[in-house]
């Protein structure tokens, strides 16, 4: 089903295509205006930035607004440089102050700030506050839009005030409890409000409320709110006083984000913030250039190690044959290692505080690793060539294990306690550093043993 969905979008955006270049706009605003929101931002992720701005334009009121709030931040940004002033406006003034945040970060700050100059004074004032707290905090990620209760409301004055509030709130699920002075003391859920008797009041009703610091780290909150599966939570300054409210749904996609810009560092490229598709060759070129140039440096002290011991590849020709065996899986050893304590890092399963523990656990596991297949590399190996040999590759395959383990599962602790993305210093950093060591440990253990 999914495939034929995908055939489905691929043949209906070559369609498109062909009627925008034979300017049979008709055509395609037939076809598009039948699609569901999210068939249509799959099709604008797939268009090119011109015909992006086309298509977008033939998008009925509706529709066009629900497919702008579920594009990607940055493909917003696009389609407010492509589109006209009055447009673009009519777009922002649609979104919800939170959103608007995430938006205007991808804007360059004339454009920021003309946008903003077409809000009206209550909308303008409650988008300004979320961009006045510092970038990645959550302040920025919460929505200022909510209801709040007393705890000597009844039932039934509160379900009035939902009702009177109900398509202006971010959601009327979580409904914080606050006091004379703003705190907040407690939270009550509408399914309890629903089944309640009128006459009940508030405080009869609610619970502990989970709340976040307003200058606390986005994404650490976000994993706090998936973790424990909660629907909302409330956001308060120094003085516990509520300020805004932070859902589930705003969990997901920050934890999207952070996912895709990790996967990518690990990989050794800057993340693209975009649909592939959607994202322009030379783009994709300056995402990967600056690691490789990096990459390519770090690469040549492995050549250095190679010259150092050029002599005793000369003397025993065989070793060269196992040169890529062992960085390869030296690097792939370290690499392990670093994507499972990055993970754990993210989930806050471990602290830089527990380099030690994870340390011992990674040697163990390396050498545990190395001694599997040390064992296996030196029986084939001395079957094919000789015992001597075989020894040097099986003692090979067990110190670098050890140490390639040791060094993956340190640094994304190291960079953490250093303030410096983990994922940046793992996998791409990791391969040369292991590479490097692992020939010294190699040539060493075989002139140690080989006797040359």
């Amino acid at each position: 089903m999914a495939n034929r969905q995908l055939i489905d979008v691929k043949n209906l955006i070559d369609e498109i295509e062909d009627h925008l270049n034979d300017e049979n706009f008709a055509e395609v605003s037939q076809r598009i205006n039948v699609l569901k929101p999210a068939d249509a931002i799959s099709v604008l992720e797939r268009l090119n930035h011109r015909h992006r701005a086309f298509v977008y334009l033939m998008f009925d009121k509706d529709l066009a607004l629900r497919v702008f709030e579920g594009l990607p931040p940055v493909l917003q940004g696009d389609l407010v440089n492509a589109l006209q002033e009055h447009d673009t406006a009519e777009l922002f003034i649609g979104l919800a102050p939170d959103d608007r945040v995430w938006l205007l970060d991808e804007l360059p700050a004339t454009v920021a700030s003309k946008l903003l100059e077409g809000l009206d004074v209550d909308e303008r004032a409650q988008t300004s506050a979320l961009l006045g707290y510092a970038e990645g905090s959550i302040g920025r990620r919460m929505s200022p839009q909510f209801i709040t209760l007393r705890p000597y409301n009844t039932v039934a004055d509160a379900m009035e005030r939902v009702n009177s509030r109900l398509h202006t709130a971010e959601t009327v699920y979580y409904l914080p409890v606050i006091d004379d002075g703003r705190r907040v003391i407690g939270a009550v859920s509408l399914r309890q409000l629903m089944g309640a008797q009128d006459t009940q009041s508030v405080d009869e009703l609610m619970g502990t409320a989970r709340t976040a610091d307003v200058s606390e780290d986005a994404e650490n909150v976000a994993r706090r709110t998936a973790r424990r599966g909660t629907f909302a939570l409330s956001v308060v300054d120094h003085e516990e006083r509520l300020v805004g409210i932070f859902t589930l749904d705003d969990a997901v996609r920050i934890l999207e984000h952070e996912e895709s810009e990790d996967v990518s560092r690990q990989g050794g490229v800057e993340p693209l913030r975009r649909p592939y598709l959607s994202t322009p060759v030379s783009r994709l070129v300056r995402s990967r250039i600056t690691w490789l140039l990096v990459l390519a440096v770090g690469a040549t002290l492995t050549v250095q190690v190679l010259s150092v011991f050029e002599a005793t590849l000369e003397q025993v020709t065989v070793l060269a044959l196992f040169v890529p065996l062992l960085i390869g899986t030296g690097g792939n050893t370290g690499n392990q290692a670093a994507t499972t304590v990055t993970r754990a890092l993210a989930l806050h399963d471990i602290e830089p505080r527990d380099l030690f523990r994870v340390l011992t656990r990674e040697l163990r596991t390396g050498f545990m690793l190395g001694i599997l297949l040390g064992s296996l590399g030196f029986v084939i190996t001395a079957l094919i060539y000789e015992f001597e040999v075989g020894l040097v590759i099986g003692l090979t395959l067990l110190a670098v294990c050890t140490v390639a383990a040791a060094v993956g599962g340190a640094m994304p602790l190291l960079a953490r306690a250093i303030k410096v993305d983990p994922a940046v210093f793992s996998n791409p950093f990791i391969s040369t550093f292991v590479d490097a060591t692992g020939l010294i440990i190699y040539f060493m253990i075989a002139k140690a043993i080989l006797q040359i």
